[in-house]
């Protein structure tokens, strides 16, 4: 059952782009790994090599001290390595079971075996928490229900070598804790598993050692036991990181509400719905995944129907059809789903930035250089790392993806800023870029709101927070009421 893997002198460039440097180091059978690094660190890229969705351009990758050279996943899954994405990699308009047996379906005879599948994905589905019917459609589920469906679908794989890149991403902590419980058994059994994660509390839970890669190479590991959360963040950027969270910008007394929503309902996921914002003011979401935040304001933009409700932007009763109108209110809202709706990855970077403004730039003609340089601005206001500004957006990293969409979205110059999960699957510093750079935004008398999952990250930013649970706003907590424990009793309903 037990895998032991060994990378020796593996490089890996896109293009003129080097991503991998000469990586060598080992993986021994039956433990978990914290495979650690900032975002463009190649962790991901290096895990593609193992699981065969990419080939190194050097170097050489033993399978218990056999040399393999994967030409597809499917010759990695033969040898027991999966791989479950960080993006989610599901056709949608497939049903749950086909999305899970999809190119390795079990057939009787001449004729696919559907109830076979059906109950195989049912077991399966009960193993990670997910109580959806397997003939649902994957279309119909939320983004933490997805991300279940990925992990019941490697775990039908029958691994040896278990690769999860951020797979507590959109999980909510009791599916997390689950998914714990799950990796617990896994590893009891003799798989071995690679955990990539931002999340340093989950690493320090969950993993026998440490690995971390920094620009392309390896440059440590340990017993997760012997480092502290400090000395992980300090190996990954290289240097001391402190102060995560600048100081709250003060809110003055008589700042006027830039974005008021009065008795907002979304069917099916929102009732009643009713908050206003300051300028200045950076304003919080929380709750369980399900509880109808994204929803909400998704509605709000114009992105689903909005049964009832009356939004106010700076002064002015609006009604906001699509995305666009908002933006012309001065509202703009980045989704939790960058590459969905937040860029086009297979766009450039300068074609990404400007796509919102395009009138800007055309005279009617597109304005190239106009273009350049405003991308060459933002690179530099936003603190994007890549080394050819000509490259495509997928070839971004994933922290440097969030940034160029926080970019397109502030292009337009909005007064009133809604920003959902904008740190999920950044690493530390680019997570401290991104907090530095909301108050920036609230400093300048703008209004954001940030929908988050992660506790600490509302804290340490806003100066109130809103907690929705089954589609109701049931409390509004100001900044001296602001701890994870009222927090999560007010998500839950036990407060």
């Amino acid at each position: 059952m037990s895998l032991a893997v060994r990378f020796q002198g593996i490089e890996k460039q896109f293009g003129p782009v080097r991503v991998l440097h000469g990586v060598s180091f080992d993986i021994a059978p039956g433990r978990i790994y914290g495979l650690l690094g900032e975002n463009g660190a190649g962790k991901s890229t290096l895990m593609k090599i193992l699981a065969g969705y990419e080939r190194a351009n050097a170097g050489e990758l033993y399978i218990d001290e056999r040399k393999c050279d994967f030409a597809s996943s499917r010759d990695a899954e033969h040898a027991g390595i999966v791989l479950i994405h960080q993006e989610l990699n599901l056709a949608d308009h497939l049903s749950i079971v086909q999305n899970m047996f999809l190119g390795h379906e079990l057939r009787k005879g001449f004729f696919l075996d559907e109830p076979a599948m059906r109950q195989a994905a049912r077991a399966r589905l009960t193993d990670v928490g997910l109580h959806k019917h397997p003939d649902t459609k994957v279309r119909d589920l939320i983004v933490a229900e997805k991300q279940l469906v990925e992990i019941a679908k490697a775990m039908l794989r029958d691994a040896r070598l278990l690769i999860m890149d951020e797979p507590t991403a959109t999980l909510t902590p009791a599916e997390t804790q689950r998914l714990f419980g799950l990796m617990a058994r896994l590893k009891d059994a003799g798989t071995t598993i690679v955990y990539i994660s931002h999340k340093l509390d989950e690493v320090e839970r969950v993993t026998d050692e440490v690995i971390v890669m920094r620009d392309g190479r390896f440059v440590a590991r340990a017993p997760t036991g012997e480092l502290t959360r400090q000395q992980m963040a300090n190996l990954m950027v290289g240097r001391e990181v402190s102060d995560m969270f600048p100081d709250k910008p003060a809110l003055a007394d008589d700042a006027p509400v830039a974005f008021n929503v009065e008795e907002a309902s979304v069917p099916g996921w929102a009732h009643d719905v009713s908050f206003s914002v300051r300028e200045g003011e950076v304003f919080g979401f929380a709750g369980l995944v399900g509880a109808g935040r994204t929803e909400l304001f998704e509605a709000l933009v114009g992105l689903r129907p909005l049964s009832a409700g009356r939004i106010v932007v700076n002064g002015e009763t609006v009604r906001l059809r699509n995305p666009r109108d908002a933006m012309r209110r001065g509202l703009t809202y980045l989704s939790e789903d960058r590459k969905g709706r937040g860029l086009h990855v297979d766009m450039a970077l300068k074609d990404n930035l400007t796509m919102m403004t395009l009138e800007r730039y055309a005279h009617p003609l597109v304005d190239t250089r106009a273009e350049r340089g405003a991308l060459a601005v933002a690179v530099q206001d936003f603190g994007i790392r890549t080394g050819n500004v000509s490259i495509r957006a997928r070839m971004l990293s994933g922290g440097n993806q969030q940034k160029l969409a926080l970019a397109k979205f502030l292009h337009p110059d909005p007064r009133v800023i809604v920003l959902d999960e904008p740190t999920r699957g950044v690493d530390v510093g680019a997570k401290r870029d991104i907090y530095f750079l909301i108050h920036r935004l609230a400093a300048e008398g703008r209004a954001v709101i940030v929908i988050s999952s992660e506790l600490i990250e509302l804290i340490g930013l806003c100066h109130r927070v809103a907690v929705m649970r089954a589609g109701e706003l049931v409390a509004t907590l100001g900044m001296d009421l602001l701890t994870e424990e009222r927090l999560i009793a007010h998500a839950t309903g036990t407060h």
